[in-house]
């Protein structure tokens, strides 16, 4: 059995929307769960790491990642993103669709099309782990006559997400509703691409209307992606539907700031998920999701610790994820980070609710380390983490320099 102990923890965030916080001060990690938070440490432990102050918080849970060929995008020609976002704190991906294919014809996706580019997908770039990160791939983006057996042979294949994005609305809306219900009998998940026409111009503008007949079970991007749905119609959705909201990077900033205080006067923010809708045209964004947690605090008025359980637990359940939280028997993911020198205020929380980026010190997947001492895209803490370890383990072979797949 290996085991981990994180001491000396400044402040502990859950990631549980209903608990943010916890006192502990010690956490401690045992083949790669979360074992105890707080309780005595066992007698003998592999390696410590003394977080000096620092936070501690779970892995963040992008929600809205557009993979294409493990961590090549096209659509920006960019290498190694996916090690990028996880020196950002980012430790889960969920795609919502491997669109961005050199050459495709977003006028005439047909079926076997969609199907096969989600099954290569899924038994590829989905199939193993990218720097250490858990990214689910193999998304299938949903066009008319799309069969039984064409469903049966996505969740073989491990497929979780299905999107409309490019499906024609006008007459085929008992489809629709009956792939969402075909999907939900799988184990898949369905989102939608709200607001405005996408970056390829082939989407169909989605708003209230549309979402409140189809259910889906996460509507995304709802202040944009890049271009919103209208007002009238986002204080509809907020209002009158009880499903999954997601905000993303690529939005409106208005329309973000709308929806989070109408969110917190009708006390919902239990229903917001996050995401950056990248690597595409909003770019390639390592620390995103930590820039989406600062808007909410520093901009919209959602408590620090609030913010931080929207990107972690909150994202993790509007997705069906194990992760998340930090609570015993878990998955380790884990982000050690403190305060920057010259940031403002005392702590983390502080830092946050100011709009300041947290230096990561470490973070761990599945009580792996895989960025051990020093984030390469944030400045460094302060007061960093340190690693220590027992003369008896003489190491536990951290990742933290290794390129590609861990």
């Amino acid at each position: 059995m290996s085991r981990i102990l994180i001491t000396n923890i400044g402040e502990l965030f859950t990631g549980d929307i209903a608990a943010p916080r916890s006192d502990a001060r010690t956490l401690l990690i045992e083949d790669g769960r979360i074992a105890a938070i707080g309780d005595p440490a066992p007698a003998a432990c592999d390696a410590t790491i003394d977080a000096a102050g620092s936070a501690v918080m779970p892995g963040i849970v992008d929600g809205h990642v557009h993979p294409m060929l493990g961590e090549w995008t096209p659509t920006q020609d960019a290498s190694g993103w996916i090690r990028n976002y996880l020196h950002g704190g980012t430790t889960s991906m969920v795609s919502a669709g491997e669109l961005h294919v050199p050459g495709i014809d977003y006028g005439n996706l047909m079926p076997e099309l969609v199907v096969s580019l989600a099954l290569v997908q899924a038994q590829t770039t989905g199939r193993v782990r990218w720097s250490g990160v858990k990214l689910h791939a193999g998304t299938v983006l949903l066009v008319p006559g799309i069969s039984e057996a064409q469903f049966d042979a996505l969740a073989r294949a491990g497929t979780r997400f299905a999107k409309f994005i490019f499906y024609p609305w006008g007459g085929a809306q008992d489809e629709a509703r009956r792939y969402v219900q075909q999907c939900r009998a799988r184990n898949i998940r369905t989102k939608i691409h709200t607001g405005g026409v996408s970056r390829s111009g082939a989407s169909v503008v989605c708003g209230f209307e549309i979402l409140n007949w189809l259910q889906p079970d996460i509507a995304a991007h709802i202040a944009g992606g890049p271009i919103p749905m209208s007002d009238t119609d986002l204080d509809a959705v907020i209002d009158r539907t009880e499903f999954w909201l997601e905000l993303c990077s690529s939005g409106n900033y208005g329309s973000t700031v709308r929806a989070v205080r109408r969110l917190i006067a009708r006390n919902g923010l239990g229903r917001l998920a996050l995401g950056t809708d990248t690597p595409g045209g909003t770019g390639v964004i390592p620390r995103g999701m930590f820039r989406n947690m600062l808007f909410l605090a520093s901009v919209c008025g959602v408590a620090p610790e609030i913010a931080v359980a929207i990107a972690t637990g909150n994202t993790a359940k509007a997705h069906g994820l194990d992760v998340g939280l930090i609570a015993p028997g878990k998955p380790a993911d884990i982000v050690v980070c403190g305060r920057v020198e010259g940031s403002a205020g005392a702590t983390v929380t502080d830092a946050i609710a100011h709009g300041d980026l947290p230096g990561i010190s470490f973070v761990l997947v599945d009580g792996k380390i895989v960025v051990d001492g020093r984030s390469e895209q944030t400045p460094p803490a302060k007061t960093p983490a340190r690693l220590s370890f027992s003369r008896a383990a003489g190491g536990l072979g951290s990742v933290a320099s290794t390129p590609g797949k861990a």
